[in-house]
């Protein structure tokens, strides 16, 4: 075995959450003013050379500005960090339609953001399961207020991790979720990894019916993504009934909130399963197709294109990378825009859009391969990093895959037989 450093983040909830809560307020709601002061202080600079100006003159810009002492000096140049992260990725995306990073309001209300202290803003005592946050100046102008905010936090973790194991703690966020606050803490981790990972290599394919499929060449895996779709329409029916005169009223905006949440469990939940599934199966190799330039290869249709909208599927590739990681399995991201997977029969290699003849179905007229059409993609993943495939594949289970499911009541993945409605 051999040691590796990683970076992870830990939830945790705030125990004592009645008595922070207006600090974290206070300091959330800041937060969101100096993004809109960074936000007007870019707009002006932009007008009046045609530049966008980066994140460090943006801090030197606003150092001595009112709203950048309501928060912890390396807490105010995050925000101006992100500020400044945003415009990037929008400038990068050389796209016309794009609209550029916004102000942060809802109606005439600052939101709630997030805020990051870093290593010189806050103060951890893992014994007691403490820590505490600095305030910023503007916000220590009290003389009954105290200089920091003392969080008493859980964390929520499955297998009793605890802060006084890391290495180091990075950085500490406060996140709103909609219902109240909680901590982020992002970790170094010792981790210890197989010196030789297995021998076998593992495909992924990944979709919106089914949520990924998996083939190791002698066993296959199916992910269906019933659990999302029931939530994808109970929470649209909960978020249209309660749509305000004037926008979103406070109930829509907890159906959003609470939505995105459920599917980011299921996205990590899935992506443990699929890791651990390969883990046990010798895998050390995992090729993932990234389906990165799908949105843009035609137009999809209304219905289709709201569909691609909200496919997560970055979420879950990032999920899935970090978790091989940490049994140390390379993840190849496979680029799937000219292989044509979904086209081509993984055994005799023809391509035809005829092979697949209803969905979910994928039947081949030059060999006979009868397949399930998620399977044979993935099956064509494999292909990529496995210089002779066939020698370990079975064909009989591209068509009969063992299903796995995610289990609402236990909000995990297990065998289809163990699921139980």
């Amino acid at each position: 075995m051999s040691n590796q450093v990683v970076t992870r983040t830990f939830k945790a909830s705030i125990c004592n959450h009645s008595q922070v809560r207006e600090d974290l307020d206070s300091h959330g709601f800041a937060a969101s003013k100096l993004w809109n002061v960074g936000r007007w202080t870019i707009q002006r600079v932009w007008d009046a050379i045609g530049q966008i100006p980066s994140a460090d003159d943006l801090c030197s810009y606003l150092k001595h500005h009112d709203r950048y002492g309501d928060l912890h000096s390396q807490s105010s140049q995050r925000v101006l960090q992100e500020l400044g992260e945003a415009f990037d990725s929008w400038y990068g995306q050389d796209d016309p339609d794009a609209n550029p990073p916004g102000y942060r309001k809802h109606g005439d209300d600052h939101p709630r953001s997030t805020v990051t202290w870093k290593n010189h803003g806050f103060k951890l005592d893992t014994e007691y399961n403490r820590v505490r946050l600095s305030k910023g100046t503007n916000m220590k102008a009290s003389r009954y207020a105290a200089d920091y905010i003392l969080c008493e936090y859980r964390l929520q973790t499955d297998d009793g991790e605890t802060l006084a194991a890391v290495d180091s703690v990075q950085t500490v966020r406060g996140v709103w979720t909609g219902e109240q606050w909680e901590l982020h803490f992002v970790c170094k981790i010792q981790r210890e990894t197989a010196e030789s990972p297995g021998e076998k290599t593992a495909g992924v394919d990944l979709g919106i019916c089914n949520t990924a499929a998996v083939s190791v060449g002698d066993e296959t895996l199916l992910y269906p993504g019933n659990a999302l779709k029931e939530d994808a329409h109970y929470f649209r029916q909960e978020e249209y009934e309660t749509q305000g005169e004037t926008g979103p009223s406070h109930h829509a905006q907890w159906a959003r909130e609470k939505q995105s949440r459920r599917k980011d469990h299921f996205l990590h939940a899935v992506a443990k399963d699929i890791v651990e599934q390969c883990a046990d199966r010798d895998v050390g190799t995992i090729a993932v197709g990234d389906p990165k330039t799908v949105r843009e290869d035609q137009d999809w249709g209304r219905h289709g294109n709201k569909r691609l909208h909200d496919w997560a599927f970055e979420t879950l590739l990032s999920d899935i990378e970090y978790k091989a990681e940490d049994r140390g399995i390379e993840v190849e991201r496979v680029d799937e825009a000219g292989l044509k997977t979904s086209k081509t029969c993984c055994v005799c290699g023809r391509e035809a859009d005829s092979n697949r003849v209803e969905r979910g179905l994928y039947v081949c007229d030059e060999c006979g391969l009868v397949a399930n059409s998620d399977l044979n993609g993935a099956e064509n993943m494999r292909a990529t990093v496995t210089p002779n495939p066939e020698q370990d594949r079975s064909n009989g289970c591209l068509a009969q895959p063992s299903v796995r499911l995610f289990d609402k009541s236990t909000g995990q993945v297990a065998p289809q037989e163990q699921v139980v409605s």
